[in-house]
């Protein structure tokens, strides 16, 4: 069961995400979570270091979709001005919004990867519909109500990979 929950692979933020390497690996795709994946959860606006991830990805011929539990203002104002398609009230980690964004960027599963910053929404939704994933520390150290109870869980979890040698993680 444990291995639902691990991770791909783990990077410290998307910006560390190259797009030669996702390109070298075979990934044509990327579904990608927003609050505390891309900004903060309580950012409206992505930042100009998001735009140009954005940019870089799109310039590598890569596509994007954003798949987000919150609801279709917070997440409608955010990928609108980028040109973005998204999917809003996701309830990750259940399986429909992920093969929705399978459907919607139109490519293999083995082609695309998922980005997150939670273990028990975006890594596990993902890992169950057989994607690959990658993990990102929050950018925000803040969360919302329900994420802080999520995060308590996840501190297990990732105390039992890091105990296991799977993996290593920063508060």
């Amino acid at each position: 069961m444990l291995k639902h929950f691990l991770p791909s692979e783990y990077v410290k933020s998307v910006l560390h995400i190259k797009p030669e390497k996702l390109v070298k690996q075979g990934i044509k795709g990327i579904i990608t979570d927003l609050d505390n994946t891309l900004v903060e959860w309580d950012r409206a606006d992505a930042t100009q270091d998001i735009m140009a991830w954005f940019k870089s990805m799109h310039d590598a011929g890569l596509q994007i979709t954003i798949v987000s539990n919150n609801h279709i203002e917070r997440v409608s104002h955010f990928c609108d001005p980028l040109g973005i398609p998204f999917i809003c009230e996701a309830r990750k980690p259940l399986k429909q919004a992920f093969h929705q964004a399978i459907a919607t960027l139109g490519l293999p599963k083995d082609e695309i990867v998922m980005i997150g910053d939670q273990l028990l929404t975006d890594v596990l939704g993902a890992n169950r519909v057989g994607l690959q994933t990658i993990l990102v520390v929050p950018v925000a150290s803040s969360d919302a109500p329900i994420t802080k109870f999520n995060r308590a869980i996840e501190r297990r979890i990732m105390a039992r990979f890091k105990r296991k040698g799977l993996i290593t993680w920063e508060e």
